[in-house]
């Protein structure tokens, strides 16, 4: 099982620990790609602050991310799992697992990056800002720019079992799972049930719709189930006590779209 997941905008500090190597980090095809993407953002940071901090759609309060990011090569780094925060990992809670869960998180999680194109969570990173949706001078927008290398590097990371996609869509725009692959990948959708005067009425809450998805992650690793595809995800949620409702693809080489439904917000 490959699990999908967006990263958090906030991110953790960066640790005190050896700086970090490009080509130590998993799916060495991209190694090119992040080299250039690196380059460019530490030339954007080390320049006009201004214009850095537009590029990268920082408020005044974050101007300080510029020369955090300026100074990325030499900066300490840390297990990607340590470094991003936020809802969904809070909810995970990768530090709270035991040996054996966490080196199927290990093994199973890969988070997507504007900046990495994406890493496993034991992956040793510097704390960064740029996002998915940046338009770098050089590069142009990273979602677009990253459709190459994932192309080819991507299908060979989902193996052959499933693919659980829980990122946001600017991430998402990165790599799309096509033909065999696509068939056994299911995206996820949470909604909030709750019944109005005799109504029931469905919602999407962004926070809850986080920290559902990092507690559906943690469950899965936990209990150590590998769904080998979207219909045995779907008996393997219900049985971990979630309400799914499941759609398959109309044709071949699409993906399944789950909804948990779930009646409370917490």
């Amino acid at each position: 099982m490959l699990v999908l997941l967006p990263p958090s905008e906030g991110k953790a500090p960066s640790g005190r620990g050896a700086p970090l190597k490009l080509e130590s980090l998993s799916l060495p095809g991209l190694t090119a790609a992040r080299e250039a993407v690196l380059g460019e953002l530490v030339e954007l940071c080390t320049g006009d602050v201004e214009k850095a901090s537009q590029v990268l759609g920082l408020s005044e309060g974050l101007r300080g991310e510029v020369a955090k990011n300026a100074g990325l090569p030499t900066a300490g780094a840390r297990p990607a799992g340590e470094i991003y925060t936020g809802v969904l990992y809070d909810a995970l809670d990768l530090a709270s697992l035991d040996t054996a869960t966490k080196r199927r998180a290990a093994r199973s999680l890969l988070v997507f990056s504007g900046l990495w194109g994406a890493v496993r969570v034991t992956d040793r990173i510097p704390s960064y800002r740029c996002s998915m949706g940046v338009k770098l001078p050089g590069l142009g927008a990273l979602g677009a720019y990253w459709r190459t290398p994932m192309a080819s590097v991507l299908p060979e990371a989902a193996g052959d079992g499933l693919v659980l996609d829980l990122r946001s869509s600017a991430y998402a725009a990165a790599w799309k799972p096509k033909g065999e692959v696509a068939g056994r990948t299911a995206t996820v959708r949470v909604l909030h049930s709750q019944v109005v005067d005799g109504v029931e009425k469905r919602s999407v809450v962004s926070h809850f719709n986080k920290a559902t998805k990092g507690r559906i992650v943690r469950a899965l690793l936990t209990a150590g189930v590998a769904p080998k595809d979207p219909a045995e995800l779907v008996e393997a949620l219900r049985d971990l006590g979630y309400v799914v409702e499941a759609e398959a693809p109309g044709r071949a080489g699409k993906p399944w779209s789950l909804d948990v439904v779930v009646t409370e917000i917490h």
